[in-house]
């Protein structure tokens, strides 16, 4: 199968597509063929460092796929071979979703949202769970509750501003100018200008804030929540701030949850749920992928198309 493999830790350039070996599924597991990847920040920190992924003899980053099921392991029930699926496989273990195959546990894996094509689906996964497992979760978001996303025009972001606003919540957003007309369509009540404004001067009383950035913007962001409120820093577990008394700080790193995913993809079914794609590409241009999601300009998602042979 074709597949783009890390030929040494670095920048871009070390992503190369190679022919190597088609996985089986082994026992509880499924055989994906991809259809599309998502690309995540995690994919190009990865690939700069190869830190924190047990990685097998090569090394293929990728963890947000949508395809469909080419064959099933020894015990497998939920699928058969055609339905759709799509999913975080074997995070935060090597998946190799930049590849025609994928092989993971079935349940690492949901039905694709029948209102989605792939390239969209795939764009869900990662960004979304993170998003579910922060808001609903870890922080047990409600109606009526104030909850404040940073960077909530990107990809966990703009997923997090939706899922909040399915769950009845009024949201606050932080985002450029530019992108504030984008996050009130997506649901957003308030949006806030971070270049022009400092958002902890404008906003007070919130129950949870989900912070993507970490550094002075989570530190700042103890000033603006209630007492006993959550504050979820994504960016790894030094990115929880010190000093957070009164309040529930914690980092979450997402894992594959066959529940959270049926229930991402209700809420898309339904309509309260739309991933953004901001760049689509080929599996031969990772690399370029990788390239533009490092200048941190997206808007949504980065998404790979993988043409079937």
């Amino acid at each position: 199968m074709r597949a783009v493999i890390v030929n040494g830790w670095g920048g871009p350039e070390t992503m190369v597509e190679r022919e190597i070996e088609r996985p089986e599924p082994g026992l509880g597991e499924i055989l994906v063929r991809v259809h599309a990847a998502g690309v995540n920040p995690v994919d190009w920190k990865t690939r700069a460092s190869g830190a924190l992924i047990a990685w097998g003899e090569t090394p293929i980053v990728g963890w947000d796929v949508s395809g469909t099921v080419e064959a099933v392991g020894p015990g497998v029930t939920l699928y058969a071979p055609g339905d759709e699926v799509y999913g975080m496989p074997n995070f935060p273990k090597q998946a190799g979703g930049y590849a025609e195959y994928v092989a993971a546990p079935a349940r690492h894996f949901a039905r694709k949202p029948a209102s989605l094509d792939h390239v969209q689906a795939a764009a869900l996964p990662l960004a979304a769970l993170t998003a579910w497992q922060a808001l609903v979760d870890t922080a047990g978001v409600t109606a009526g509750q104030r909850v404040l996303v940073h960077a909530a025009a990107g990809g966990v972001g703009h997923l997090a501003v939706q899922i909040a606003k399915a769950r009845g919540a009024y949201v606050i957003g932080t985002a450029s100018e530019a992108k504030h007309g984008l996050l009130r369509e997506l649901g957003a009540d308030e949006v806030i200008d971070y270049r022009a404004v400092d958002f902890a001067e404008a906003v007070a009383d919130v129950d949870v804030v989900l912070d993507a950035l970490g550094g002075e913007t989570a530190e700042r962001s103890l000033k603006v929540l209630k007492s006993g409120g959550h504050l979820i820093s994504l960016p790894g577990p030094d990115s929880v701030p010190a000093g957070a008394e009164g309040v529930h700080a914690a980092w979450v790193l997402v894992d594959p949850d066959l529940k959270g995913l049926q229930e991402i993809a209700a809420l898309a079914d339904q309509g309260l749920l739309k991933p953004l794609v901001d760049t689509v590409l080929p599996l031969a241009d990772a690399a370029k992928a990788h390239e533009i999601g490092e200048r941190g300009r997206t808007t949504g998602k980065i998404v790979l198309t993988v043409a079937q042979r």
